[in-house]
């Protein structure tokens, strides 16, 4: 059993958070890392996602962090805006017993004019992705000179994703007295020259790196022409349907015109790309961990940092380019000792990537026959949730008491019809069984929350 935070020397106050958010014992790789972390030592950390690496980058800059001074002594880049919320407001809890922390966000895809101001009014630490962190830098409206920790969180997909110069340019605003962490799944060669060029005598330490869970079944589809990728996906989706499934693609130009292709055929689908607005980017998420988009249509950025662990089915709809990124894909599904399932398309020319998880797996995959064509002529199955969207949240006093309470109410619906309520800061999201929609939005219309009338309609 691993040791207690309590062993740490940290300070009371960041104790006093941990204690209340029901950490006690480390797990490996904070147990790896923190020693180091503390005693103000660079350190490259590999260790597969979940395994509370934000939690470790974040004592090591909280612990030495100035409250009193207002200027910006942590900068933490992610790869994605969804993972740069979960950093802040994780960073945020930690921090709530230290007094007025202020944790900035800014990142790509949201007007910047908002972040300028934000910056003004000072900040302790930013979470940001590199384009746009790059973006203030050259516009003057981000002052990195007295950063005392530089955190690269999930530093191996910011590579991928072609951040390193973006990485490199603002490496340059940093002052040379700093601490500098690198977090990430894989070690490849690109991440060990990275931390040559950053990094003062890093240490490397390795916790739980992805297990190769032999328990989800996986099938394979060699597909001997292109045009027939599409359709076999159908075939495959129409056959099983899943409530949730990420189908992922290896580009953001292939996510978008998947999804594109799928809405067309009448299928309930969500897609995830860096090219969506920060609200769409939240509804489409919204709607498929809600269970009503049954599929969700994303690159390799989906499998870091979305917190969904029920999923039903994983399909690579073009393989994954190497063998440890199809492990982490495949290991969406399966996890909480449920039943795992994964099937991936491949082509002709990548027949050299199902030798490689051969050896991976230490095993023998054999094709599988496609199913039968007939089943193209069936309908677009449906999710058995619905979304509906009300126009009032926190700023309004809403809260999903009041929502359950309006919709539970003098002929409304029952409770048993209700899932999950996402309250936000000026609307709300309700997940209503299918059979239940049509009644539980003619309530919500009819009725009022706090003693207002709201509107509510169909997430789409």
């Amino acid at each position: 059993m691993n040791p207690q935070f309590t062993q740490l020397t940290l300070r009371a106050e960041l104790q006093s958070a941990l204690s209340k958010a029901g950490f006690s014992r480390m797990t490996p790789i904070q147990l790896q890392s923190l020693p180091e972390l503390l005693a103000g030592k660079d350190v490259v950390a590999q260790a597969k996602t979940g395994s509370g690496k934000t939690l470790a980058f974040s004592l090591a800059m909280l612990q030495s962090l100035v409250v009193q001074a207002s200027h910006i002594q942590g900068l933490i880049l992610v790869p994605t805006r969804e993972l740069a919320n979960q950093v802040a407001e994780e960073v945020r809890k930690l921090a709530k017993d230290l007094g007025n922390v202020k944790v900035l966000t800014i990142c790509g895809g949201e007007p910047i004019g908002p972040q300028i101001s934000s910056l003004e009014h000072g900040a302790h630490v930013v979470v940001g992705t590199p384009g746009r962190v790059e973006e203030h830098l050259f516009k003057g409206t981000l002052d990195l000179t007295q950063v005392s920790h530089f955190t690269l969180d999930e530093a191996d997909q910011m590579l991928e994703m072609g951040f390193v110069d973006a990485i490199e340019n603002i490496a340059v605003y940093l002052p040379p007295a700093r601490q500098t962490m690198m977090f990430s799944a894989t070690y490849p060669k690109d991440i060990e020259q990275l931390s040559a060029r950053f990094m003062q005598s890093p240490i490397l330490v390795k916790g739980e790196t992805e297990t190769l869970n032999k328990q989800i079944k996986q099938q394979f589809f060699p597909l001997k022409n292109n045009k027939l990728r599409f359709n076999t996906l159908r075939l495959l989706l129409l056959q099983h349907k899943p409530q949730s499934c990420i189908v992922f693609c290896n580009t953001k130009v292939e996510t978008k015109k998947l999804f594109s292709e799928l809405q067309q055929t009448g299928l309930q689908v969500a897609v995830l790309h860096g090219d969506l607005a920060q609200i769409e980017r939240q509804r489409m998420l919204l709607r498929f961990a809600n269970k009503s988009a049954s599929v969700l249509v994303a690159t390799d950025v989906a499998a870091r940092g979305l917190d969904i662990d029920d999923i039903d089915m994983v399909v690579n709809y073009h393989m994954a380019l190497d063998p440890q990124t199809h492990v982490h894909r495949v290991g969406r599904t399966g996890r909480g000792g449920k039943k795992g399932f994964a099937c991936s398309l491949y082509g002709e020319n990548e027949t050299f990537k199902m030798k490689q998880l051969c050896e991976l797996y230490e095993r023998e995959f054999n094709p599988s026959p496609t199913p039968p064509l007939s089943l193209l002529d069936k309908p677009a199955y449906k999710p058995t949730m619905v979304t509906i969207v009300i126009d009032a949240g926190k700023k309004q006093k809403v809260r999903a008491g009041d929502i359950v309470g309006c919709l539970t109410g003098e002929n409304g619906i029952g409770s048993a019809h209700i899932g999950n309520i996402t309250v936000q800061d000026n609307q709300a999201y309700i997940a209503i069984f299918r059979e239940a929609v049509k009644p539980a939005i003619r309530k919500l219309n009819a009725d009022k929350i706090k003693g207002k009338r709201i509107k509510a309609k169909r997430l789409v």
